[in-house]
């Protein structure tokens, strides 16, 4: 894929994930539960790679807190579970290892990376025991709508070509 289509698909990728922010979260106490982040980090992991994940996972998270929408937290758990899903998803070219990777990423480095943020940064208790649940089960279901998503498009033949030529 040329760097063009690239930058097209990760800003498209990246509006998406900002515009629907202020629409679907669950919020829980201090963290705003975002599953379209994980089913754009999966998305973005298998087409574009991981320079372009973790870029398009920074600006959503960048414009959610921007715009109020999102949090501090958005920042680490994103980032990690998209850097995770697009190295395993490289490694092995099986879409299985990239939602595994969001999963991982996210719920629980993305979590242990968040727990310090919110004891230091923002002064409040937290239980580490507390954000894993809240992050597993965001990515869960966003990397689960994503591995859908990719199954069905990749029974294209010119589809699996484009993402073949992501390696």
């Amino acid at each position: 894929m040329r760097k063009t289509q690239k930058l097209t698909i990760s800003a498209m990728l990246v509006a998406i994930g900002t515009l629907t922010s202020n629409v679907f979260y669950i919020p829980l106490g201090f963290v705003k539960v975002f599953p379209i982040q994980h089913f754009i980090n999966v998305l973005s992991a298998v087409l574009l790679g991981p320079y372009y994940a973790v870029l398009q996972a920074f600006c959503v998270s960048l414009l959610r807190n921007l715009m109020g929408t999102g949090s501090v937290f958005a920042f680490p758990g994103s980032m990690i579970g998209a850097l995770l899903a697009a190295l395993l998803y490289r490694k092995t070219s099986k879409l299985i290892f990239a939602v595994c990777g969001e999963v991982l990423g996210t719920g629980i480095l993305g979590a242990m990376a968040c727990y310090p943020i919110s004891t230091l940064l923002l002064g409040q208790k937290a239980t580490l025991f507390g954000l894993i649940p809240a992050f597993i089960s965001s990515s869960f279901v966003g990397a689960a709508i994503g591995f859908i998503l990719l199954k069905v498009f990749m029974k294209r033949s010119s589809f699996q070509q484009d993402v073949s030529l992501n390696k």
